[in-house]
């Protein structure tokens, strides 16, 4: 069978002009096709379009995928497409300002917790003219319900949102905990016999008593009772707790008072902040607190709590996954940790305080990629993830191959045992999975029109089937089914999304005093916790001072505002 190209025709075109018995034989073949003896193919097969290869870069670090990666091929084979993936070696930020001064950009960017700043800087492109709901009607329906909180005050879209976009149900969603939280190794509950743990005192009063107790791991290491991490845009482990011990969600760098016409400050520079440091300060100096954690990357950070000698923190439960898969792979199930929602005494806030952990589903704002103003073919980008978001490639990019990471039974999608811990194994998903492409692509979470769930960890034949027997028999002391069952549900959602979503670089005085704010906490609260305890009442009342003095106030007051006509804009449909 004769396969017939637009390269080959040129060369034959080049081969007529030269010679005339070659013009006869072209004749004669192409004589011969037409009468269907010898069909003449397309160069390419029916709806595909022209190879590309695709450079993309991710403001995180992360493994390349393997070059048989069967998703990847299988993306080539429908769209064209390659990929050649830039991962985050240093500090995201650093990163991103030489990128920014030498204009390198890829064609697709996910700058991660700095992405505003590529924002400000003119590197991506407003999706907006490329997205209809004729042309592109899956993003048009993923994005209409927030249209809101995702364009600017110019009509403009420079991210697609990853995560947050619920179909077909409100609620959070959730069997475990993905979110913050103080954690704690299950070992140290089984140890204590299963208490419930509420406020601060209680927390780091039973990991001085394990540590106390425990002074190095089963492997003979030395426990380290309580890890802060303070690396670049991950030093939220040292910002954000007192927001959460006062009984609000993430907010980022403000606590906003809903009751009180929502209400902007600082949280850090306030009263009820000074008992959690100064509980840290107590910490540290009975060798609860390793100096090193100040200093320690993230890279290091994830090593320690692979180990198992980190007793407890303050985290996100998604920033320290591949510690958690570390330990899972090493059966160290006792050394993974159960996430609970600490709170202040009355005494040390002010008032009794009930825990909001949880907030209501959160479309995540100015988070995935962003088309660069280097691609040659943003249309063709935008367009491959609107048929990504097809419920086809859905099921793909969350369960896999039907056959080999999954099956269905009586319309529902199952694994077994061990194809759920294939899809937990870093090494396995390098190679079946097209997770650190899709990670930051948008994507449907909530449930299918069947009711199946999108994520396999929410879907309760797999959930169940997923926990090893150590984390079954924890819940069971506690009367649980889920880790999340520790919480209380999540609240509404608040009118104007999560604070920390609001853009702050459109106003140059605003940003200005965040990132100045941000620097000063980097850079003071670790000398607050390792000062003499003689020292730190001296030692906290210079920081609130400097924090006033960058003056504060142009970050907080243009909060309040950006908050206020939010809650205006979303309150009025």
């Amino acid at each position: 069978m004769l396969r017939v190209t637009k390269a080959s025709v040129e060369s034959l075109m080049i081969l007529m002009e030269e010679d005339e018995n070659m013009r006869k034989l072209v004749s004669l073949l192409l004589l011969v096709a037409m009468l269907g003896t010898l069909p003449v193919l397309p160069a390419v097969a029916e709806g595909a379009q022209e190879p590309l290869t695709v450079t993309v870069f991710v403001g995180e670090a992360r493994d390349q995928p393997t070059s048989d990666n069967k998703i990847f091929k299988k993306i080539e084979e429908e769209f064209g497409l390659k990929f050649e993936f830039e991962f985050l070696a240093g500090d995201l930020n650093e990163t991103l300002g030489v990128k920014i001064a030498g204009q390198d950009y890829a064609d697709l960017m996910d700058g991660g917790n700095y992405a505003e700043k590529l924002i400000e800087a003119g590197a991506l492109i407003d999706l907006m003219p490329y997205i209809s709901q004729e042309k592109t009607p899956n993003i048009y329906a993923y994005i209409e319900p927030y249209l809101g909180r995702l364009l600017n005050d110019a009509g403009q879209l420079f991210i697609i949102p990853n995560y947050g976009r619920y179909y077909n149900t409100e609620e959070y969603g959730m069997n475990y905990v993905n979110g913050p939280a103080f954690f704690l190794q299950k070992k140290v509950l089984a140890w204590a016999g299963y208490p419930m743990i509420k406020t601060l005192d209680e927390y780091f009063d039973l990991i001085e008593r394990y540590v106390a107790a425990n002074p190095t791991n089963d492997k003979g290491a030395k426990n380290e009772g309580f890890a802060i991490l303070c690396d670049d845009w991950r030093a939220f482990c040292l910002f954000n707790p007192v927001q959460h011990l006062m009984g609000r969600p993430n907010d980022g760098d403000v606590i906003v008072d809903i009751d009180n016409n929502y209400k902007t400050e600082a949280y850090v520079i306030q009263d009820y902040a000074k008992p959690y440091y100064k509980k840290l300060n107590e910490m540290y100096h009975k060798g609860l607190i390793s100096q090193d954690t100040f200093v320690m990357n993230y890279d290091q950070y994830i090593a320690k709590l692979s180990s198992g000698t980190v007793v407890g923190m303050f985290d996100q439960a998604w920033d320290f996954n591949n510690a958690t898969d570390a330990l899972k792979a090493a059966e160290m199930f006792d050394s993974t940790y159960q996430g609970l929602p600490i709170v202040y005494s009355a005494e040390q806030a002010g008032k009794e305080i009930t825990e909001h952990y949880l907030n209501g589903t959160v479309i995540n704002v100015n988070r995935g990629f962003g088309i660069s103003v280097n691609c040659q073919h943003p249309e063709r980008m935008v367009q491959f993830m609107e048929k990504m978001l097809d419920d086809e490639w859905q099921k793909i990019i969350w369960w896999g191959v039907e056959g080999e990471d999954y099956s269905m039974e009586n319309g529902r999608f199952v694994r077994t045992y061990d194809q759920i811990q294939n899809a937990a194994n870093a090494v396995w998903r390098n190679a079946n999975s097209a997770y650190v492409l899709t990670n930051s692509m948008p994507k449907k979470q909530g449930e299918m029109d069947d009711g199946n769930k999108w994520d396999p960890l929410v879907q309760p034949e797999c959930y169940y089937l997923m926990m090893n027997d150590y984390d079954k028999d924890f819940l069971t002391h506690y009367n649980m089914k889920r880790p999340l069952d520790f919480f209380n549900d999540p609240i509404k959602l608040a009118p104007y999304g999560e604070a920390w979503q609001i853009d702050s670089t459109v106003n140059q005085d605003a940003n200005d005093a965040k990132l100045a704010f941000q620097d000063l906490e980097r850079k003071m609260l670790p000398q607050i916790i390792m000062c003499e305890e003689s020292e730190f009442d001296a030692k906290w009342d210079a920081f609130v001072t400097a924090v006033k003095d960058i003056p504060i106030t142009d970050f907080v007051d243009f909060m309040q505002e950006q908050i206020l006509n939010l809650v205006a804009k979303n309150t009025a449909k």
